[in-house]
């Protein structure tokens, strides 16, 4: 991991003391709200339905063992007991009272952590594939890259105040755990012909109201420009990129409605930069540079690779660890270790969700088995990379007992979803009950194998974080006089190899399946969607996304809406 310089970290202690003053001003009324709003959204601090809510970075997904200790500190303290982890690699916190917040913000500089730019209309976390540096399939480890973006946009004048919020995720793998082409730029690390590391570049990506997969921009660029050709991007999208509607000022809705012509203009001041650099001025990463950032992601202490000497178990495994090891436990790079996800997705937990005893226990499973780190995945749940095999049975049995190994990842279950409005102040619906009930409905492992894997993702309303898009199956909570309603749809690909892979035109927005249902409804047409996919597949393994794109929508748009009448007949018979 990334470990933070001295400046580093008088920085982030300077910027909490800051924050403290800023607060006490505000609470003692010499510093209005209007005024101190827009201090606290650059710390990451938003006041939602409830209570106010915090954001916490944590950059391409990596966590110390030290600084989940302190999350999980955080949650039992000053909130009630949990932290949610999100699709874009951070914490969040939702019943922290704002005159606390400044404590919050002293104990996370404690740990080289914060809330900087994980609010406003600024480059946001700097997210990427929570397997970086151990995947099988990694061409270019994106770690350091990630880092130098994360070090160059934080704070940086220009971009403070964009039209609107601005995304950057990074891959370097065949498969697109980042979901890259929903982002407003997206980054893919490969080599070309001659061995030489570049980016394809992408822009104009997002959800939203108006779902878009970003355009390419540049099939390759080399690593050492890339800071400049962002620079680029962003500084043509704050030059053009509407103000006057805040439903259109995201990048996405510039690029389409540019097309050629944004990409000629980002050409043009990526080389007008270039141009006048007569001292220096390009953000041109020397090597040197590189290569410092770069010594921060090596392997942990005492990782190397190794000849396998067996997982540990025994002769004859428990059938629940034989499915853990199916699900839960990942290829990795170095001979000898493999990468572990521990389920943050089970009955009675909303998925993302950790307890502080949790968290607790998953530094303890880092620290025993991962070299002292861990990772926050883009599904919302944590990853151990750097688990020795012989340590398989051993760790398995740990995260048992720490409620960590549910083997369903790819699974209905391991469902990506917001908060909702039970905490969201912009919802229209609420998320988790609908994850609850899914989950207790499909709480039969056999069962769950047997459908295989499917994406399932549900956002409590249009903003889409949930990325109800993507999902093979979306849903979307709507506002119907006062009460909630969802949209259900249908083969939503976010360009992993089971959505058709990196860069084969799989990446896109899932299609509504019909008028909106009934929250009471909602479970069973999902059963009902489930049901029809179990009787349409060719075979046991044709993948749900794949029977979907093969069958067309229609059986399960009359499968979904046999449910609607079926729920009128009842409704008028009583």
């Amino acid at each position: 991991m990334y470990q933070y310089t001295d400046f580093d970290r008088r920085f982030v202690h300077q910027r909490a003391a800051q924050f403290r003053d800023q607060l006490e001003r505000n609470l003692a009324g010499t510093l209005g709200e209007d005024e101190f709003r827009a201090l606290r959204l650059q710390n990451g601090w938003y006041i939602q339905r409830h209570a106010p809510m915090a954001r916490i970075a944590v950059p391409y997904g990596e966590l110390s063992s030290r600084q989940l200790r302190q999350l999980g500190r955080i949650a039992r303290e000053f909130d009630r007991g949990y932290a949610h982890f999100t699709t874009r690699q951070n914490c969040q916190y939702n019943w922290i009272p704002l005159e606390r917040a400044a404590d919050v913000m002293e104990l996370l500089a404690d740990v080289d952590m914060h809330g900087i730019q994980t609010s406003g209309n600024c480059i946001r976390n700097i997210t990427s594939d929570a397997l970086a540096g151990v995947a099988p399939d990694e061409y270019v480890d994106p770690r350091p890259y990630c880092e130098l973006m994360r070090q160059w946009s934080s704070l940086h004048p220009e971009f403070a105040f964009l039209p609107r919020k601005f995304k950057i995720a990074v891959t370097g793998s065949a498969e697109d755990r980042a979901a890259t082409y929903w982002h407003d730029i997206g980054l893919h690390l490969h080599k070309n012909a001659a061995g030489e590391i570049g980016f394809r570049v992408l822009a104009g990506g997002g959800m939203g109201r108006t779902p878009i997969p970003a355009a390419l921009m540049r099939e390759f660029l080399p690593w050492q420009q890339i800071l400049v050709f962002i620079e680029a991007i962003v500084r043509v999208y704050n030059r053009y990129g509407r103000r006057d509607n805040m439903y259109k000022a995201r990048i996405k809705i510039l690029v389409k409605a540019e097309g050629q012509r944004f990409v000629d203009q980002v050409e043009k001041e990526f080389d007008a930069i270039l141009n006048r650099d007569v001292d220096g001025d390009a953000q041109i990463i020397p090597q040197a540079e590189f290569d410092r950032v770069a010594a921060g992601f090596k392997p942990p202490p005492g990782v190397a690779a190794h000849a396998s000497s067996g997982d540990g178990a025994p002769a004859d495994p428990p059938a629940a660890y034989r499915r853990w090891l199916e699900r839960n436990v990942h290829g990795h790079q170095l001979a000898g270790y493999r990468a572990v996800t521990l389920s943050l997705k089970r009955a009675g937990l909303a998925p993302g969700d950790a307890t502080d005893v949790q968290m607790e226990a998953a530094a303890d499973l880092a620290e025993r088995y991962s070299g002292s780190e861990a990772r926050v995945t883009h599904d919302q749940n944590l990853l151990l990379p750097w688990v020795r095999e012989a340590d398989l049975y051993a760790l398995w049995q740990a995260a048992r007992d720490a409620t960590f190994a549910t083997p369903n990842i790819g699974l209905l279950t391991d469902m990506i979803a917001c908060p909702g409005g039970d905490f969201c102040g912009l919802a229209n619906a609420r998320s988790i009950p609908l994850a609850a009930q899914i989950t207790e409905r499909y709480a039969d492992l056999d069962e769950l194998y047997d459908i295989g894997d499917i994406d399932l993702h549900i956002s409590g309303c249009i903003n889409s974080c949930g990325h109800h898009h993507s999902g093979h199956i979306g849903i979307l909570g709507v506002d119907k006089d006062g009460k909630e309603w969802y949209q259900v749809s249908l083969a939503g690909t976010d360009g992993s190899v089971l959505s058709g892979g990196m860069g084969k035109g799989q990446v896109v927005a899932g299609k509504v399946i019909g008028p909106s249902f009934a929250a009471d409804e909602v479970a069973d047409v999902i059963e009902a969607v489930i049901e029809t996919y179990r009787g349409e597949r060719t075979a046991a393994n044709e993948h749900f996304i794949d029977t979907v794109k093969r069958v067309g929508l229609e059986p399960f748009k009359s499968a979904a809406n046999a449910v609607r009448r079926s729920t009128a007949k009842t409704a008028e018979a009583a």
